[in-house]
């Protein structure tokens, strides 16, 4: 990694907001009044300063950085109860990470659910590769809408089972935060809005678009009308050249694709993020069947901007697919080979499964929740490695390389399953029982989520095995992305060569972070209705 000696600084401040993206007004989390939030962008080696300011009345937050690697930095995550306590109500926080990993991601809060809330943005490292195309278009945002505030999703979720409330679904889908929404289809406030999100394609030229889900809980399946798609990147890491005419995308995952501009000097396309059929209809998502659609518009550079196009979607592809592509076809451009034998191997298996008054995720037995005011990595600074049954933690100790053969016992939806901290190998996926066998072994897909898809049955899960170099001392989130499971409790935290915690440089900030909220705290009482990454006492 290059040091380029730059800083690029940013100040941020998260509030609440009455925002209406598809014309149905709700009180919303923004950045900066911004939703999606104002973009950061800054350079491979760069360092990045953050100054945060909480101005949400009655919650701490925090901000997370979506696949950056934090070496050195793991107080700067910004995962409450990990490496930091929250930052109060009319508190600050400044972070200070570097790009030490290039391509594209995202921010957003990792305090509870808020980012389901809007809490989010595009991040874009710049790096090696550019040359591949012509004309890049930035961030393509892509998530599932409520018209619920996330609080209330939250506490729909974490309901007693006798309440026997359904689960969270969602009322839209948007691109880069737009999506006109259909008022027929409900009796709140709405305002029939025709607003797209537009985008400007060159004939001849080659496109980047950097593709991101930052939604809640849906798998969007991503198209571009009488086009096709060569992926250039997962997450953060380069792939060889494919083609495809669709890309899904689980929560949190991200890909580059480089789209070659047709002779068509006055086209007008559409661009599509299909979320498909619900749980209900064999699909991957929980959402409102009437409006699964988000839609953009791309317009070559002669073409009648006032006009709407009258292209029609691709129809090849299996919409009720709640995966990845195919391992075979993800091959990193920087080769790395992992140990074939690693240092150690541990099963985990994810099951939904109630715990007496609630339904809860539980990772081999255990459903996750954070204690804000005494954040795990720091208890291991301090040597203390004792911590509670719901903290989930998973000591690997020193041991040089982890293997975690990951099974998905439900067969109501998928998992993606995000590592903080690592690009992990992703050796293998199926049902049944792994047998050992391994994709692509000398150079294997590396990310940073990866898809873990639904059982078949009962008796037959899914899995994905995952393997990841200890290469970097800290407490890491391994956690389902999707807001509603890992608020009830779908998480591990990985401690990671504890010896080496100790001697890590801790910035007094962070004290400080933990002083503030416990000022906070003393006075006032968090509504910490989950996992806190929100379960009722």
């Amino acid at each position: 990694m290059p040091d380029t000696g730059v800083t690029r600084t940013y100040e941020f401040t998260v509030s609440y907001q009455t925002i209406a993206p598809d014309g149905v007004p709700r009180k919303g989390i923004v950045i900066n009044e911004q939703f999606p939030g104002p973009p950061i962008e800054a350079d491979w080696g760069d360092w990045i300063e953050v100054t945060m300011h909480n101005a949400i009345e009655d919650e701490g937050t925090a901000l997370h950085w979506h696949g950056l690697l934090q070496k050195g930095t793991p107080t700067e995550d910004g995962v409450p109860g990990v490496g930091q306590c929250p930052t109060p109500p009319n508190g600050t926080q400044f972070f200070k990470f570097q790009a030490d990993i290039y391509g594209t991601s995202w921010y957003h809060s990792h305090y509870s659910a808020q980012y389901a809330g809007g809490a989010v943005g595009p991040m874009i490292i710049h790096g090696p590769g550019e040359d591949q195309y012509d004309e890049d278009l930035g961030p393509i945002m892509l998530l599932d809408w409520y018209h619920k505030p996330y609080y209330q999703l939250v506490d729909q979720t974490m309901a007693p089972t006798s309440e026997g409330l359904p689960p969270p679904v969602s009322e839209n889908a948007l691109i880069n935060g737009l999506n006109p929404y259909d008022c027929s289809l409900t009796d709140v406030p709405c305002t029939q809005l025709s607003e797209f999100s537009t985008f400007k394609f060159t004939s001849g030229k080659k496109h980047r678009l950097r593709l991101m889900n930052t939604g809640a809980e849906a798998i969007h399946h991503f198209s571009i009308d009488g086009h096709n798609m060569t992926i250039i990147a997962n997450d953060f890491i380069p792939v060889e050249p494919y083609e495809t005419r669709f890309v899904s995308l689980g929560v949190g995952q991200r890909t580059d694709v480089i789209v070659e501009g047709l002779d068509d000097a006055t086209g007008a396309y559409w661009m599509r993020s299909d979320m498909g059929p619900g749980f209900k209809a064999g699909g991957c998502n929980l959402v409102n069947e009437n409006s699964t659609l988000a839609k953009a518009i791309i317009y070559y550079e002669d073409a009648d901007t006032t006009a709407l196009p009258t292209t029609e979607a691709h129809v090849d592809y299996n919409s009720k697919f709640c995966g990845n592509d195919p391992l075979y076809l993800t091959t990193p451009l920087e080769p790395l080979t992992p140990t074939l034998e690693p240092s150690t191997t541990q099963e985990i298996h994810m099951k939904l499964e109630s715990n007496g008054t609630h339904t809860v995720w539980k990772m081999n037995g255990s459903s996750y929740r954070a204690n804000y005011n005494d954040p795990t990595l720091l208890e291991a600074k301090l040597g203390s490695l004792e911590f509670p049954p719901e903290a989930n933690v998973h000591n690997f100790g020193a041991n040089d390389s982890v293997r975690l053969v990951v099974y998905n016992h439900w067969t109501g939806g998928s998992h993606p399953m995000h590592m903080h901290g690592h690009n992990m190998f992703v050796l293998a996926e199926g049902y049944g029982v792994w047998d050992g066998s391994i994709v692509n072994a000398e150079n294997p897909q590396r990310r940073d989520v990866q898809i873990v898809n639904k059982a078949q049955d009962d008796d037959t899960p899914a899995f994905i095995v995952v393997q990841f170099e200890q290469d970097n001392p800290g407490v890491w989130p391994f956690h389902c992305h999707i807001a509603w499971h890992v608020s009830a409790g779908l998480y591990i935290n990985i401690l990671e060569r504890p010896d080496d915690i100790v001697d890590l440089d801790v910035p007094a900030r962070s004290a400080q972070t933990c002083r503030d909220w416990a000022a906070w705290t003393g006075q006032n009482v968090p509504n910490q209705i989950d996992s806190g990454l929100r379960m009722r006492e």
